[in-house]
């Protein structure tokens, strides 16, 4: 064979060899991802083309599957009472990416997690039977505060503060997941929520942090009371009325200017929301005293999952005196969630100890075979002791009984609460924002629950804007119905 022959040969052989490589590069690298990517349609039909797994509240599926007619996905997503559990479900759509549980366990409900898989299914890369997704949701809370909140624009949380089982999580306006699970008629149905100026698509039980306003006042008491700045919630605070921010003129008035706020103890200043006394205790305290408290609380964690990421609650940095006063009554740049004030009576109520919070109590596979369990695996830190728990519990009792909140009573039950009025916008001129956050507990079974509720904009007169007003009756009807 002469030289020329050779060359050639060696030549073929190297394209043939470097073909090889590709195929095999795009076979197993590129091949996968070209199989994940989203556009790939093939995985919408693999997807559809039988009924998904469900998510289960109280035994009962609220999700379910349906043949679909003329197209090559074979099964669509429904929903039983798609609006009311809209904040807790999300949807899966065969148009856009699944949200909120949906989107979170989309590999359990479509029976490509590997969890699920048996040797036989590994062998021959069939598609395992779908799993289920056990929630903490009690119906009958989640019906009371869905009720409650009625027409107004909102949202709102209830615990179980021993376990941290989440017991209702609503947001209103909702909408029903339903519309958006068919292809055909998901784009319009987009279009239509994304363009309504109320944001139904908003979960403002999780995902939408407001000013807390005096709701907050419990984190800068629980602040005083385990700096030992006070000794209990009885004793005189030092706090003129009104109280001037630092470095300037302006005054902190309060609400009534005859609320008997001046060197007020702490269950007084809860009882009447006296601004003086709470911004002087932040700047007392110092920000950095009052942010590591709310910290303990779980303001600043952007990695609140549960297991649905909440956003986070935030006690800013870097502020004056002035701001600080501010911050110190829920208004400046701090920021909460239902859910975090929710935590904050939770955790007054469970003797100062925070149990990490979970709607999801389980997950299985379709046979029922617990894959993980919530339940056991919640976590817990106390965040304050037990004996200022108690100080900020036998004050958040006068409050209902005696003070703002008395709209949160119930008979048979001891009920611990503090209102919210935050201002919004520039010099407060829209209409404020509705807070209420509070703990019931049985006298007859003590079985306890936490709940908080926001109220973002409602059909009432600003004049009528209260916390006690607005959000104490949603949060009543909540406890009422989880303490039955």
């Amino acid at each position: 064979m002469n030289k020329t022959i050779r060359r050639a040969s060696v030549f073929a052989l190297l394209l043939v060899l470097a073909l090889l490589v590709r195929a095999t590069w795009v076979q197993y690298y590129d091949g996968k991802a070209l199989a994940d990517d989203n556009d790939n349609r093939r995985n919408a039909i693999a997807t559809y083309s039988r009924p998904l797994g469900n998510i289960i509240v109280a035994g009962s599926a609220i999700t379910g599957s349906a043949r679909t007619k003329g197209s090559d996905l074979a099964y669509k997503r429904t929903y039983t009472q798609g609006e009311l559990y809209a904040a807790v479900t999300g949807y899966a759509s065969q148009a856009y990416a699944p949200t909120q549980l949906e989107g979170i366990y989309q590999d359990l409900l479509d029976g490509t997690d590997n969890r699920l898989k048996n040797v036989m299914d590994t062998v021959t890369g069939r598609r395992a039977d779908p799993g289920n997704v056990l929630t903490t949701i009690d119906p009958a809370v989640q019906k009371a505060a869905y009720r409650a909140l009625g027409g107004k624009k909102g949202g709102a949380v209830a615990v179980d503060p021993k376990t941290g089982r989440i017991l209702a999580v609503v947001s209103t306006p909702s909408y029903d997941p339903s519309s958006l699970t068919d292809a055909n008629t998901a784009g319009s149905a987009w279009q239509k929520l994304n363009a309504d100026q109320d944001k139904p698509l908003t979960n403002r039980a999780l995902r939408q942090p407001l000013p807390p306003g005096s709701t907050f006042k419990l984190v800068v008491a629980a602040a005083a009371l385990e700096d030992g700045l006070y000794r209990d919630a009885d004793q005189h605070t030092d706090s003129p009325d009104p109280y001037t921010l630092p470095g300037s003129t302006k005054p902190l008035r309060n609400e009534s200017a005859s609320a008997p706020c001046e060197n007020a103890s702490i269950r007084v200043a809860l009882q009447y929301s006296c601004n003086n006394v709470f911004g002087k205790m932040a700047v007392d305290l110092g920000q950095d005293k009052v942010r590591a408290m709310a910290e303990k609380f779980g303001f600043n964690d952007d990695k609140l999952d549960v297991p649905v990421r909440a956003y986070a609650s935030v006690y800013p940095s870097g502020m004056d005196k002035a701001q600080t006063a501010l911050s110190g009554i829920g208004q400046f740049d701090v920021t909460a969630t239902p859910l975090q004030m929710a935590m904050v009576s939770a955790a007054i109520a469970n003797g100062g100890k925070l149990v990490s919070p979970h709607m999801v109590s389980r997950v299985t596979d379709s046979g029922g075979e617990v894959l993980q369990d919530y339940d056991s695996d919640a976590g817990s830190k106390q965040v304050i002791s037990s004996a200022t728990a108690g100080q900020l519990r036998s004050a958040m009792e006068t409050v209902v009984r005696d003070g703002t909140g008395t709209n949160a009573l119930i008979d048979g039950v001891t009920v611990g609460g503090k209102t919210g009025t935050a201002q919004h916008g520039e010099n407060n001129s829209k209409t404020p924002y509705a807070w209420f956050t509070s703990y019931g507990k049985s006298d007859s079974s003590g079985k306890e629950v936490a709940v908080a509720v926001m109220v973002e904009q409602s059909d009432a007169a600003r004049s009528e804007v209260s916390g006690n007003g607005l959000a104490a009756p949603v949060a009543r009807a909540m406890m009422r119905a989880a303490l039955k």
